[in-house]
């Protein structure tokens, strides 16, 4: 390949990686805020101080300690044309969400990616539709037939966390548009931290280091009034 053909190929993936971290993306992730509502209504979380502490207790120790080790294996996986374990480690993620709000959030996003990405011309994102999806099994999938190199497949995805959960914030907290950006900039500083040590989890350490928003998912199910899904 020359070196013209393989800088295009390099930019058309960081393109397809902006594309599949858009909020545009018609998978329904703003309708869920993983237990942050509750958080909200139980004054855990008051303010763009309170809100950054749990946005980044999880981004740290749970997505990455738990998405993103699997997500690396997941990409991996589909690299190697390891179906089986593909499935293995998407089931993998759906167990270890621990409520049913949770669950059913992580199935509803990857059977919506796996649709966004049939319409993309993936043809094997179609044998998901009726599975149980994991939204990183597509992801994973995504990053893989478009060239997205592993370590940017990370960066991306909780980039794309990151930024729903402070659109989240800004409709649940008194905050205005530039306490959202900055809440945004400050956790993106700290992503190339969390995926390098990501990328070093072992098999036996994957897993969330976390218990508040646990408690917060299991709570909202049944919250009183509620603008979002979990």
């Amino acid at each position: 390949m020359s070196k013209e053909s393989e800088s295009e190929r390099e930019q058309l993936a960081l393109l397809r990686l902006c594309h599949l971290v858009s909020p545009a993306l018609p998978i329904g992730a703003y309708a869920y805020s993983q237990g942050l509502e509750y958080a909200v209504h139980a004054g855990w979380v008051s303010d763009e101080v309170t809100a950054l502490q749990w946005l980044e207790g999880l981004s740290r120790h749970a997505l990455g300690t738990l998405d993103l080790p699997i997500l690396l294996r997941l990409h991996r996986g589909w690299s190697a044309t390891d179906i089986a374990a593909v499935r293995s480690l998407s089931a993998h993620l759906i167990a270890a969400r621990e409520t049913a709000e949770l669950r059913a959030e992580e199935r509803h996003l990857g059977r919506a990616l796996a649709r966004a990405l049939v319409e993309m011309g993936v043809i094997e994102a179609g044998a998901w539709l009726d599975a149980d999806a994991a939204f990183a099994a597509l992801f994973g999938l995504a990053a893989v037939r478009w060239h997205i190199r592993e370590t940017e497949c990370l960066s991306g995805y909780l980039w794309a966390w990151s930024e729903n959960q402070v659109l989240a914030a800004i409709k649940l907290l008194p905050l205005g548009q530039s306490a959202g950006l900055r809440l945004l900039h400050r956790l993106t500083n700290s992503i190339p931290a969390i995926v390098t040590a990501a990328l070093r989890v072992g098999d036996a350490e994957i897993g969330v280091g976390v218990v508040a928003p646990t408690l917060a998912s299991a709570l909202h199910e049944s919250q009183y009034s509620r603008l979002f899904r979990s």
